[in-house]
C-alpha cells in the first residue's frame, strides 16, 4: 500500500518542484524590472509633491512601494516559500 502511494505522489511532487523551478526564475528576472520601476516611479513621485500636485504624488510613491522589492515580489517570494514547504511536507510524509 505504502509503494503505491509512492508512485502516486511522485509525479505531484516533480510538478510541484518544476513549479517552484519556473517561478523562481521568472521572479529573479522581473526582480530587475521591478527595480527600474520602482525607482523611476519614486523619482516621479517625488518630483509630483515638489509641483504640489499631492494626490498624484502619493499614488505614485504607493505604487513605487507596490513595485518595490518589499511589495509585490515580496508577497511573491513568500507564497513561492510556502509552496516549497508544501512540497517537502508531502514529501516528508509519504517518503518518511
Amino acid at each position: 500500500m505504502k509503494l503505491i502511494l509512492k508512485i502516486l505522489v511522485a509525479p505531484v511532487i516533480v510538478v510541484l518542484v518544476l513549479f517552484v523551478w519556473i517561478c523562481s526564475a521568472l521572479l529573479y528576472c522581473s526582480a530587475w524590472v521591478f527595480g527600474l520601476a520602482g525607482t523611476l516611479l519614486g523619482i516621479f513621485g517625488v518630483l509630483a509633491l515638489i509641483t504640489r500636485q499631492t494626490t498624484n504624488g502619493i499614488i505614485l510613491l504607493v505604487m513605487a512601494f507596490l513595485v518595490s522589492p518589499y511589495g509585490i515580489p515580496m508577497a511573491a517570494a513568500w507564497l513561492l516559500g510556502k509552496i516549497q514547504d508544501l512540497r517537502y511536507a508531502i514529501q516528508d510524509c509519504v517518503y518518511g
